[in-house]
């Protein structure tokens, strides 16, 4: 009987949590999980822009187009090059940023405020200030290099062919950092302080105390906020769309960039969802990996 009410109020203890989970599953549902299985039925159908446009279904005609697209793959290679590079840097600058917050500084706490500016910023706004900066004219880049004499007329930066990508990298950086810096602090300072005291005593120096108990403390942190990063880098629209709009000349044209101008621009919403699901295909690739990876760690 004991056992029974228990197994019922377990039950009751569930229907009370999915109450109160609704109120969140439901915009996920509305704003997310539909559009996705949309886009996944539109890649295979030829919806084009229009009113009273008829829409057939046309399996995988879309994908065989799309294979021989080679503009779409070389955004395509852009896209990952960008994201690698992105969280690359990300990862080395905000674990730097990290060991040094973690550290009992003199005005640590303003440091902490000031390294999520960015982070607090909507991208359309960062994406703006830094064109300001990069400005050939009136940016404050350029005056400076000017000042010290290491240039003598204005760079384009957003505008040069070889300088576009690095500047875009830049800003990508500049924008994504904090919230890896905030992740890798939490994790540092999730290291129980005993563990450092113990290997000092045992005459363990600084880079040993590092290398052993440092990294691997902070691996689980960091194999998750890299893959995060890299699948919200490789995803990235609004951002390089204000900076660059993908140009010049393609330079900066990500996937989504591309996808977003073949439906928008040119009125192709299927053979655009078929892009964006050949994106997601590549993103759930690099979830089922770091799952694999996860397990495994947790297994070991």
């Amino acid at each position: 009987m004991a056992l029974r009410s228990k197994r019922l109020g377990f039950g009751h203890e569930q229907r009370e949590a999915m109450v109160f989970l609704v109120p969140a599953l439901v915009p996920v549902a509305i704003f997310s999980v539909a559009p996705l299985f949309v886009g996944i039925y539109l890649g295979f159908t030829d919806a084009v822009a229009g009113i009273d446009v008829e829409t057939n279904f046309t399996w995988l005609d879309n994908y065989t187009r799309l294979l021989g697209n080679g503009l779409f793959w070389q955004s395509f290679l852009t896209g990952l090059i960008w994201a690698f590079g992105v969280t690359a840097i990300q990862g080395v600058l905000g674990f730097t940023l990290a060991l040094l917050l973690n550290e009992r500084l003199r005005l640590r706490w303003l440091a902490r405020t000031l390294a999520l500016v960015p982070w607090a910023m909507p991208s359309v706004i960062v994406a703006i200030m830094w064109r300001l900066v990069y400005h050939p004219d009136a940016g404050i880049l350029n005056a400076s290099l000017k000042g010290l004499g290491i240039v003598d007329s204005g760079i384009n930066w957003l505008g040069g062919v070889n300088t576009a990508f690095a500047a875009v990298v830049v800003v990508g950086v500049w924008a994504g950092m904090p919230q890896t810096t905030v992740a890798l602090l939490a994790g540092l300072q999730g290291i129980p302080r005993e563990l450092h005291e113990a290997a000092e005593v045992d005459g363990a120096n600084m880079a040993q105390r590092f290398r052993h108990i440092t990294l691997p403390q902070i691996r689980p942190v960091a194999d998750a906020i890299f893959s995060l990063n890299f699948i919200w880098n490789f995803n990235a629209f609004g951002l390089v769309y204000v900076l660059t709009a993908g140009g010049p000349g393609g330079r900066t044209m990500l996937p989504a960039l591309f996808a977003y101008n073949e439906g928008f621009r040119y009125g192709n919403f299927g053979y655009a969802a078929a892009m964006g699901n050949a994106m997601v295909i590549v993103i759930v690739a690099l979830l089922a990996i770091y799952l694999r990876r996860r397990l495994k760690s947790a297994d070991a």
